[in-house]
């Protein structure tokens, strides 16, 4: 252990003695103390975990290779009003800094302090919108002046904790502004200052560590300009002096309320990483590395869902996504084998035909590296090199670090896949509960009266801005209005019902006549603004109407977005009063929140302040409804998910821990989704879609730090109706690994590099737990995939044998991919395969 310690501060000096080093950079590559570096880096946002999360996940991190973590800095979590910060729990910006150090790992940390990141109005504070004057990220006195005061104030917290490389912390680079280029010609010569503005204003903050700006088409010489997108290889920087960095490598994409599930192929992603370095890059981030969770009503977008999963390596409760976790981390452990060629040596392209390259590095000492890539996105393609031939499949890059032997190929997945699946249990009741003595779960019932609540905030002729309204203190902004219909009306006789018109800038509506839900209707992630037309029943008299506006999410990027509104622009009633009535113009008293928000109902200190109503038969399907119930923390320690599929759309704490905006919307059945992703060809987020018809998001992470062993309260507000008595707890359980090797699989042992080694199915269960059971073997020509292998026309009956001696009651173990025995298996089998399933408990 000592040993191991020892050389790992011998890799990473500067990190270990905390003593102060230089970053610098020429065309090739960052330079770290005089040495050019090729970096690993992994993006993990401190926000959407949690503190208790962030060392394992850097561990992880690590382990799966990275050498450096990335960040945003989170300007609307950190200053809550003008001058009042926060950094405590989720926001402890220090401690995530100084766990990264701790781990021997570098640091980016991009302060923005615009992220756009799919958060909540792109990390700004709301407030600054309503400070007079300001319009965001141009060149405008207001904003310059509180984006550089809380600029400065972030690069004063990293100096005072000695963060920075300068001082000998891990930070090696740190970003202003977020993606501007797309933008700045939107704002024409006043963007052209404030990009001017924004570098020099960062610079002259003397971190002693580069400067980026990403997707900056006219940066100034003192920053590195980064490239963002799926693949990366052809970005060259502005400046010849200034080396390739891939800022953002999307390993998956966002999900939005009301659509299918993404997923980019661990083939593909390897593919773009490889390309990447193959073309002269040399450092490479993934966004996201682990997604996390837009706890509370941090998402942005609007729509986008609680889950900021991402599909990354990481997944959002903190496990392993594989294979994509293990096969990313074998090919940063083959492209690390080149490094010194790749960042030293002299590059010399070869061509073997329309789609398939190589590119040769060769430096002064001898060394030799070659990335040898098949562009053709159909047919795999034989290519020469060296006098040697190698086979390369369609849409992938093998990597030969002694221009020899092929150590990887993006397109042949060895490491393991694992089955993970949500365990339900239910809710428990807690024995520290006030209702103990009674049998089964009691739930306290609270019901929002629609319309006004209590003293109206204000009354207007027509329609008022929500957002504006409500300056995004909460979701909810009631539009309220009385219509008289006389009892003559010819709809009363008719029984035709008439028809409510709505138009809407967006995101959400429920609309209550006469106290009862009679409509509901929203935007999307791409159109957010709705309208929509629904019959309706009035009575003879005074009927009232209330519009039950909803957010979900502010505008988190675009030119101007902090302008875009939302709530109804148009209603109107057709079939009454021999025609339509507009009520646009009418008079509309209206109400900022809900009364329960107000009382703050879901934070144990204040539960008390309204009159909840006990029961074991909560009501269902009933809109505007609060329920609380007093649970015990679910049994073992794996991650929990929180089953909301049987309830409609709402909000949920648990002990006063906000675990965001839920919301069983399903995709589109017009939607396309795949049974299987063909990694092939360019990736879209809509390329590898699944969960068509189902909704959106089931399961909500509940983060295991933020429960007690018992009288955990959790609550509920639920808009439209659902069935609390189906609200369950889910474990996250990796439950089967498997792995499907064949013997030509690329192999090498990293420790001696020049020597071949058979090929091998490497098997790992999480942590404390051992392989139970082997559920299926078959050396030969198995077919089917993970969960479904079926054994093929050639098959060693001792396949199941040979991996249970190997591997049973082990927390890992490997199976080396030939058959022992005299006699030849299968002949006409060229290549063989071995595909194993095992269990965990």
């Amino acid at each position: 252990m000592l040993m191991q310690t020892l050389f790992l501060c011998t890799l990473l000096l500067p990190l270990c003695a905390s003593a102060a080093y230089n970053v610098s950079y020429d065309t090739r590559s960052l330079i770290i103390d005089g040495h050019r570096k090729l970096l690993i880096s992994a993006a993990i946002h401190y926000p959407r975990s949690v503190p208790a999360m962030w060392p394992g996940l850097v561990q992880l991190a690590k382990e799966g290779g990275a050498d450096a973590i990335e960040t945003y800095v989170f300007w609307n979590g950190h200053e809550l009003s003008p001058d009042n910060y926060y950094f405590g729990g989720r926001y402890d910006l220090i401690k995530f800094c100084k766990i990264v150090q701790q781990a021997g790992m570098y640091l980016i940390l991009r302060i923005g302090p615009f992220v756009a990141a799919e958060w909540n109005f792109g990390g700004v504070p709301v407030w600054l919108h309503y400070v007079p004057g300001t319009v965001f990220r141009t060149d405008n006195e207001p904003f310059k002046f509180y984006m550089k005061k809380f600029m400065t104030l972030i690069v004063d917290m990293m100096k005072k904790e000695k963060l920075f490389a300068s001082q000998g912390g891990p930070i090696i680079l740190a970003q202003v502004e977020n993606e501007y280029g797309y933008y700045e010609s939107a704002y024409g010569e006043g963007g052209k200052r404030y990009t001017i503005w924004a570098a020099n204003m960062s610079v002259s903050q003397n971190t002693g560590v580069p400067w980026i700006m990403c997707q900056q088409y006219d940066p100034p010489d003192t920053i590195i300009d980064t490239c963002n997108s799926f693949y990366c290889d052809h970005f060259k920087p502005i400046s010849p002096n200034k080396p390739k960095i891939w800022t953002e490598n999307w390993p998956g994409w966002f999900k939005t309320f009301g659509a299918s599930n993404p997923h980019r192929p661990p083939e593909d992603v390897a593919f773009a990483v490889a390309r990447f370095f193959q073309k002269g890059g040399s450092l490479q981030n993934y966004y996201m590395y682990h997604g996390g969770t837009n706890f509370g009503r941090t998402s942005g977008g609007p729509f986008i869902t609680t889950s900021y999963d991402y599909d990354a390596p990481i997944d959002e409760y903190g496990l392993a996504r594989n294979p994509k976790w293990g096969h990313l981390k074998e090919l940063h452990r083959s492209i690390k084998l080149c490094e010194q060629a790749l960042l030293n040596g002299q590059s010399n392209l070869l061509s073997f035909g329309p789609s398939q390259e190589a590119d040769v590095y060769e430096d002064p000492s001898g060394g030799c590296a070659a990335f040898i890539s098949n562009m053709d996105d159909v047919n795999g393609k034989t290519v020469v090199f060296r006098n040697t031939s190698y086979y390369l499949p369609a849409w992938s890059v093998s990597i030969l670090p002694d221009c020899k032997n092929v150590v990887f190929n993006t397109a042949k997945v060895g490491s393991q896949t694992s089955v993970v699946e949500m365990i339900p249990t239910h809710l428990h009741p807690s024995t520290t509960s006030p209702n103990k003595d009674l049998k089964g779960l009691q739930w306290d019932v609270f019901e929002e009266k629609p319309g006004i609540w209590g003293a109206a905030d204000f009354t207007k002729n027509g329609f008022v801005d929500h957002i504006n309204t409500t300056k995004d203190t909460t979701d909810y902004l009631w539009y309220t209005a009385s219509l008289f219909v006389d009892k003559t009306e010819e709809l009363f006789k008719s029984g035709r019902s008439p028809m409510l018109v709505v138009e809407s800038k967006g995101h959400a509506m429920h609309v209550f006549i006469n106290q009862k839900l009679q409509a509901s209707e929203s935007g999307n992630g791409t159109v957010p603004p709705f309208n929509f037309s629904s019959p309706i029943s009035l009575k003879a008299g005074e009927n009232e109407i209330a519009l039950l506006s909803m957010t979900v999410g502010l505008q988190n990027a675009g030119s101007f977005y902090e302008w875009v509104g939302a709530g109804p622009t148009s209603v109107k009633i057709v079939g009454i009063k021999n025609g339509t009535v507009d009520l646009s113009t009418s008079k509309w008293t209206y109400k900022i929140g809900l009364q329960g928000e107000h009382f703050k109902i879901y934070d144990a200190d204040h539960s008390n302040s309204i009159n909840w109503v006990s029961t074991s038969t909560p009501p269902t399907q009933q809109p505007l409804t609060w329920y609380k119930a007093v649970v015990d923390s679910p049994p073992g320690q794996d991650p929990i998910g929180l089953d909301m599929v049987h309830m409609g759309k709402g909000q949920a704490w648990l002990n006063g821990n906000e675990i965001g905006r839920y919301w069983s919307r399903k995709a589109s059945r017009h939607e396309k989704c795949v049974q299987k992703c063909d990694y092939r060809g360019k990736f879209m987020p809509d390329k590898c879609n699944t969960d068509c018809r189902e909704p959106t998001q089931r399961w909500y992470h509940v983060p295991r730090s933020w429960f007690k062993q018992s009288g955990n309260v959790l609550v509920i507000f639920e808009e439209k109706g659902g069935d609390p008595n189906k609200i369950q707890f889910s474990a996250r359980k990796v439950s089967s690994i498997c792995a499907h090797v064949s013997e030509d699989h690329p192999s090498l042992d990293y420790e001696k590099s020049d020597q071949k080694k058979k090929a091998s199915v490497k098997l790992k269960c999480p942590m404390n737990t051992k392989i139970s059971a082997v559920k299926f073997a078959s050396f030969g020509d198995p077919v089917g995939s993970c969960g479904s292998y079926a054994v093929g026309e050639c098959h060693d009956p001792s396949s199941i044998s040979r991996v249970e001696k190997v591997c049973l009651n082990k927390n890992e173990c490997e199976v080396e991919v030939v058959r022992r025995g005299e006699k030849e298996l299968c002949p006409n089998v060229q290549v063989k395969r071995l595909a194993v399933e095992v269990g965990c408990v």
